[in-house]
């Protein structure tokens, strides 16, 4: 169990706690949780030797599975296993080869779209990402956006994913597309001024290291339903 910049109490016996000082947030945090031992026990949820990571099924108190949920585009059945091309930070399992070859979380990030950005590396360097619904994760139904940093974070880990990632033509689609999608969906002005203020943060601030995925990565995405322009 690790506290994120907090003090952690009333655990039961035999849970071993790791409290950091900062809160690292969500990226930072999960660096910090991995121990070896759950990468083995996880291990045979993977049985093709090339399956990286496996996206669990993330479920409200009632059973309801949210869109956003469902790492896919067409969201209509959470029930639909395969390959996809992210995974939900809330429930999966990672090999800890794909650590070794492609990295850790991005820090940089502190919350939001960090699996894509994990995702598209490791795919990058030939692993496949799986979803499994039948490997159910409970979590009480709520929505991010109620917090305007939530917008923030949003818009500028957008633009680092983009500017980190993809090849130099697909940068401007993939953020005309995004910025389109942001305004159709009409979020309240507090919302949309954060923003804002985010994908100009992303567009100002040094992605860190880009390394543009390959073009049959790309093709790969593509044919999986999801090209990296959405």
């Amino acid at each position: 169990m690790v506290g994120n910049g907090c003090h952690l109490t009333g655990l039961g016996p035999g849970v071993e706690t790791a409290e950091l000082q900062e809160n690292l947030g969500v990226s930072g945090g999960r660096n910090i949780a991995p121990e070896p031992d759950t990468f083995a026990r996880l291990r045979k949820a993977m049985t093709a030797p090339d399956v990286g990571i496996v996206s669990f099924r993330i479920a409200d108190e009632t059973g309801f599975t949210q869109r956003r949920h469902v790492p896919r585009l067409r969201a209509s059945d959470p029930m639909l296993a395969g390959e996809v091309t992210t995974f939900l930070g809330g429930g999966h399992a990672i090999r800890a080869e794909v650590f070794e070859q492609v990295g850790a979380w991005p820090t940089e990030f502190f919350f939001a779209h960090e699996e894509t950005d994990l995702a598209w590396r490791a795919i990058d360097a030939g692993w496949r990402v799986r979803y499994e619904p039948e490997l159910l994760l409970q979590h009480p139904r709520t929505s991010p956006a109620r917090h305007e940093v939530y917008f923030r974070m949003n818009a500028r880990n957008r633009v680092w994913l983009a500017k980190w990632h993809l090849p130099a033509l697909l940068v401007p689609v993939y953020l005309v597309v995004w910025t389109v999608l942001m305004l159709v969906r009409r979020p309240p002005l507090a919302g949309l001024k954060a923003w804002l203020t985010g994908f100009a943060e992303g567009v100002r601030t040094p992605c860190g290291r880009r390394k543009p995925m390959r073009w049959r990565t790309v093709v790969r995405l593509a044919r999986l339903g999801r090209p990296p322009v959405i």
